[in-house]
């Protein structure tokens, strides 16, 4: 099931959009501002952006998810039809839909450009790891076992798979997984982290998959 994240101030729109989205297997997270963008994109396969929204307007939150999260891509929808407007927005966004619109114009273009972001190496080898990206299935390759995590362990890896390659503090891993704001002293980050390398590393007394960044934070590196 692809995951969208879909931002639309006005109600009654935001609502049949939604509706008709899900009644096609779709899931949704619709939010009404792009306050909480950050809480939620890290898990999304695509994001639907109308550009008035109140606060930061829907040009501004579509480049913050481009800069942070290349691989997802990104559908604008707006009232204004000025070719200024499409240019801006496809300057950083993969497509750009006028309203009013049909929802199966809409479904269509959505379903282009997950065919688009789609990689056809569905299958992640890390270290002695085969991930299966799509539904984040983990084997052990030495021992041909499936790696099974659970609640936090799968939301923290699956973050750091979606950033590979990236320094993560321990700030953007509290507030991308768990959606609150990290306070200094809190262990919960570290623990989880400890027995998600009891998991998936072969010593996890000297871990070669999740890296310790000293005096930032970590990185999965492939």
């Amino acid at each position: 099931m692809f995951r969208i994240l879909y931002i639309e101030d006005e109600k009654e729109i935001g609502q049949w959009v939604t509706k008709d989205l899900m009644e096609r297997g779709y899931e949704v997270t619709w939010l009404e501002s792009g306050e909480e963008v950050d809480k939620h994109i890290a898990f999304k396969d695509i994001a639907i952006l109308d550009v008035m929204l109140p606060g930061l307007d829907g040009f501004s939150i579509g480049k913050r998810i481009k800069r942070e999260n290349k691989e997802i891509p990104i559908l604008m929808l707006s009232a204004r039809t000025a070719v200024e407007d499409k240019i801006e927005g496809l300057n950083f966004a993969d497509d750009y839909l006028t309203k009013p619109f049909h929802p199966d114009e809409l479904v269509a273009r959505v379903e282009v450009l997950l065919r688009r972001y789609q990689k056809n190496d569905d299958v992640l080898e890390l270290q002695h790891l085969k991930i299966f990206t799509k539904e984040m299935r983990i084997i052990h390759t030495e021992t041909d076992e499936e790696i099974q995590l659970t609640g936090k362990q799968f939301y923290l890896f699956q973050y750091f798979i979606r950033h590979l390659n990236q320094i993560l503090t321990k700030e953007q891993l509290y507030e991308g997984v768990w959606g609150e704001s990290y306070i200094e002293g809190d262990k919960t980050l570290m623990v989880h982290i400890r027995y998600l390398r009891e998991k998936i590393e072969i010593n996890p007394a000297k871990p070669a998959i999740i890296e310790t960044i000293r005096g930032i934070g970590y990185r999965v590196k492939l």
